[in-house]
Protein backbone atom coordinates (compact mmCIF):
# COMPACT_ATOMS: atom_id res chain seq x y z
CA UNK A 1 0.00 0.00 0.00
CA UNK A 2 1.05 3.95 -0.65
CA UNK A 3 0.06 7.02 -0.36
CA UNK A 4 -0.97 8.82 -3.67
CA UNK A 5 -3.81 11.65 -4.61
CA UNK A 6 -7.15 11.02 -5.90
CA UNK A 7 -6.90 13.56 -8.80
CA UNK A 8 -5.19 16.84 -10.47
CA UNK A 9 -4.42 19.65 -7.50
CA UNK A 10 -3.68 23.06 -8.74
CA UNK A 11 -2.15 25.79 -6.77
CA UNK A 12 -1.06 29.44 -7.76
CA UNK A 13 1.09 32.34 -6.06
CA UNK A 14 2.71 35.35 -7.01
CA UNK A 15 6.40 36.09 -5.45
CA UNK A 16 7.99 39.67 -6.62
CA UNK A 17 5.69 39.91 -9.56
CA UNK A 18 7.01 35.93 -11.13
CA UNK A 19 3.94 33.75 -11.42
CA UNK A 20 4.43 30.17 -10.07
CA UNK A 21 1.84 27.45 -11.12
CA UNK A 22 2.01 24.10 -9.53
CA UNK A 23 0.05 21.08 -10.81
CA UNK A 24 0.35 17.77 -9.26
CA UNK A 25 -1.17 14.87 -11.20
CA UNK A 26 -1.57 11.40 -10.86
CA UNK A 27 0.99 9.23 -12.95
CA UNK A 28 0.75 5.50 -12.47
CA UNK A 29 4.02 4.65 -14.97
CA UNK A 30 7.24 7.02 -15.86
CA UNK A 31 5.89 7.02 -19.62
CA UNK A 32 2.51 8.95 -18.50
CA UNK A 33 4.66 10.80 -15.76
CA UNK A 34 6.33 12.56 -19.09
CA UNK A 35 3.36 12.63 -21.32
CA UNK A 36 1.77 14.87 -18.17
CA UNK A 37 4.71 16.81 -18.15
CA UNK A 38 4.80 17.06 -22.55
CA UNK A 39 0.93 18.49 -22.22
CA UNK A 40 1.86 20.91 -19.25
CA UNK A 41 4.39 22.05 -21.05
CA UNK A 42 2.04 22.65 -24.22
CA UNK A 43 -0.08 24.25 -21.87
CA UNK A 44 2.19 26.70 -20.76
CA UNK A 45 4.53 27.20 -23.90
CA UNK A 46 5.27 30.90 -22.80
CA UNK A 47 6.56 30.01 -19.87
CA UNK A 48 10.03 30.53 -18.63
CA UNK A 49 10.58 27.25 -16.73
CA UNK A 50 8.71 23.70 -15.77
CA UNK A 51 10.18 22.11 -12.90
CA UNK A 52 9.26 19.24 -12.23
CA UNK A 53 9.28 16.41 -9.95
CA UNK A 54 8.37 12.78 -10.16
CA UNK A 55 7.99 9.66 -8.19
CA UNK A 56 6.71 6.75 -9.90
CA UNK A 57 6.96 3.12 -8.10
CA UNK A 58 9.48 4.26 -5.95
CA UNK A 59 11.74 5.58 -9.32
CA UNK A 60 12.36 9.25 -9.02
CA UNK A 61 13.51 11.90 -11.48
CA UNK A 62 13.45 15.58 -11.09
CA UNK A 63 14.22 18.73 -13.32
CA UNK A 64 15.45 22.41 -12.53
CA UNK A 65 14.51 23.52 -16.22
CA UNK A 66 17.25 26.13 -16.26
CA UNK A 67 16.70 27.75 -12.81
CA UNK A 68 20.19 27.69 -11.26
CA UNK A 69 20.70 24.69 -10.49
CA UNK A 70 18.71 23.11 -6.69
CA UNK A 71 15.85 25.36 -6.65
CA UNK A 72 13.52 24.31 -7.86
CA UNK A 73 13.98 20.04 -9.41
CA UNK A 74 15.56 18.71 -5.76
CA UNK A 75 13.45 20.86 -3.65
CA UNK A 76 10.06 19.51 -4.97
CA UNK A 77 11.19 16.04 -4.93
CA UNK A 78 12.23 16.26 -1.42
CA UNK A 79 8.51 17.69 -0.65
CA UNK A 80 6.54 14.94 -2.58
CA UNK A 81 8.94 12.41 -0.19
CA UNK A 82 8.34 14.52 2.64
CA UNK A 83 4.05 13.73 2.02
CA UNK A 84 5.27 9.99 1.38
CA UNK A 85 3.74 10.46 -1.83
CA UNK A 86 3.95 8.04 -4.94
CA UNK A 87 2.85 7.75 -8.32
CA UNK A 88 2.40 11.30 -9.01
CA UNK A 89 4.07 14.04 -10.47
CA UNK A 90 4.15 17.73 -9.99
CA UNK A 91 4.99 20.15 -12.17
CA UNK A 92 5.97 24.08 -11.61
CA UNK A 93 5.27 26.72 -13.95
CA UNK A 94 7.30 29.80 -13.93
CA UNK A 95 6.44 33.12 -15.92
CA UNK A 96 8.90 35.42 -14.84
CA UNK A 97 8.09 38.82 -13.60
CA UNK A 98 11.22 41.12 -14.08
CA UNK A 99 12.59 40.87 -10.50
CA UNK A 100 15.27 38.23 -9.62
CA UNK A 101 14.42 36.19 -6.37
CA UNK A 102 17.57 34.77 -5.67
CA UNK A 103 18.00 31.23 -4.93
CA UNK A 104 16.93 31.32 -1.48
CA UNK A 105 14.00 33.18 -3.22
CA UNK A 106 13.04 30.46 -5.89
CA UNK A 107 13.52 27.19 -3.36
CA UNK A 108 11.19 29.05 -1.06
CA UNK A 109 8.42 30.05 -3.98
CA UNK A 110 8.84 26.22 -5.56
CA UNK A 111 7.98 24.74 -2.37
CA UNK A 112 5.22 27.20 -1.40
CA UNK A 113 3.71 26.91 -4.42
CA UNK A 114 3.86 23.00 -4.98
CA UNK A 115 2.83 22.93 -1.14
CA UNK A 116 -0.43 24.32 -1.60
CA UNK A 117 -1.13 22.07 -4.61
CA UNK A 118 -0.97 19.39 -2.39
CA UNK A 119 -2.65 20.62 0.47
CA UNK A 120 -5.64 21.35 -2.21
CA UNK A 121 -5.25 17.69 -3.22
CA UNK A 122 -7.36 14.34 -1.42
CA UNK A 123 -4.41 11.99 0.22
CA UNK A 124 -5.76 8.80 -0.61
CA UNK A 125 -4.01 4.90 -0.14
CA UNK A 126 -3.81 2.82 -3.03
CA UNK A 127 -2.54 -0.71 -3.71
CA UNK A 128 -1.38 -2.66 -6.54
CA UNK A 129 -4.17 -4.73 -8.34
CA UNK A 130 -5.19 -6.55 -10.80
CA UNK A 131 -8.38 -5.79 -13.30
CA UNK A 132 -9.57 -8.55 -14.46
CA UNK A 133 -11.84 -9.28 -18.19
CA UNK A 134 -13.91 -12.53 -17.59
CA UNK A 135 -16.48 -13.96 -20.30
CA UNK A 136 -19.52 -15.87 -18.40
CA UNK A 137 -22.75 -17.32 -19.64
CA UNK A 138 -25.65 -15.87 -18.69
CA UNK A 139 -26.71 -18.69 -15.96
CA UNK A 140 -23.66 -17.71 -13.94
CA UNK A 141 -24.22 -14.24 -13.69
CA UNK A 142 -25.96 -14.23 -10.02
CA UNK A 143 -23.26 -16.41 -8.60
CA UNK A 144 -20.18 -14.14 -9.93
CA UNK A 145 -22.31 -11.15 -8.44
CA UNK A 146 -22.74 -12.75 -5.34
CA UNK A 147 -18.85 -14.33 -5.08
CA UNK A 148 -17.62 -10.52 -5.73
CA UNK A 149 -19.82 -8.88 -3.46
CA UNK A 150 -18.77 -11.98 -0.48
CA UNK A 151 -15.02 -11.00 -1.33
CA UNK A 152 -14.72 -7.30 -1.67
CA UNK A 153 -14.06 -7.06 -5.58
CA UNK A 154 -15.45 -4.41 -7.91
CA UNK A 155 -17.52 -5.19 -10.69
CA UNK A 156 -16.24 -2.35 -13.00
CA UNK A 157 -18.36 -3.15 -16.28
CA UNK A 158 -20.69 -5.48 -17.65
CA UNK A 159 -20.75 -5.90 -21.85
CA UNK A 160 -24.12 -8.03 -23.17
CA UNK A 161 -23.55 -10.42 -26.13
CA UNK A 162 -23.72 -14.17 -26.57
CA UNK A 163 -22.10 -14.30 -23.27
CA UNK A 164 -21.57 -11.89 -20.82
CA UNK A 165 -18.14 -9.70 -20.37
CA UNK A 166 -16.75 -8.38 -16.80
CA UNK A 167 -14.48 -6.40 -15.81
CA UNK A 168 -13.75 -6.75 -12.37
CA UNK A 169 -11.01 -5.05 -9.88
CA UNK A 170 -9.35 -6.96 -6.54
CA UNK A 171 -6.43 -6.43 -4.46
CA UNK A 172 -3.71 -9.13 -5.32
CA UNK A 173 -4.15 -10.75 -2.17
CA UNK A 174 -7.03 -13.15 -3.35
CA UNK A 175 -5.93 -13.50 -6.93
CA UNK A 176 -5.65 -17.54 -6.37
CA UNK A 177 -9.14 -17.07 -5.03
CA UNK A 178 -10.83 -15.58 -8.09
CA UNK A 179 -8.55 -17.38 -10.79
CA UNK A 180 -9.81 -20.59 -8.86
CA UNK A 181 -13.24 -19.43 -8.90
CA UNK A 182 -13.28 -18.40 -12.50
CA UNK A 183 -11.78 -21.72 -13.38
CA UNK A 184 -14.62 -23.75 -11.75
CA UNK A 185 -17.08 -22.17 -14.30
CA UNK A 186 -14.76 -22.36 -16.88
CA UNK A 187 -14.61 -18.49 -17.65
CA UNK A 188 -12.30 -17.22 -19.61
CA UNK A 189 -9.86 -14.66 -17.84
CA UNK A 190 -7.53 -11.89 -19.16
CA UNK A 191 -5.96 -9.51 -16.20
CA UNK A 192 -3.38 -6.87 -16.14
CA UNK A 193 -1.52 -5.28 -13.53
CA UNK A 194 -3.24 -2.35 -11.56
CA UNK A 195 -3.46 0.44 -9.21
CA UNK A 196 -6.70 0.61 -7.03
CA UNK A 197 -7.61 3.32 -4.47
CA UNK A 198 -8.29 1.40 -1.15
Amino acid sequence: MFKSIEKMAVAEIIEKKSKFIATLEIADSKEEAEEILQSIRKKYHDSKHNCYAYIVDNYEKCSDDGEPSGTAGAPLLALLKSYNLNNVIIVVTRYFGGILLGTGGLVRAYTDVAKKAIENAKIVDKEYGLRYKIEISYNTLKEIQYFCQKNNIKIIKYEYGENIHIILESSKEIKEKIEEKMNIIKSKIVKENIIIKK
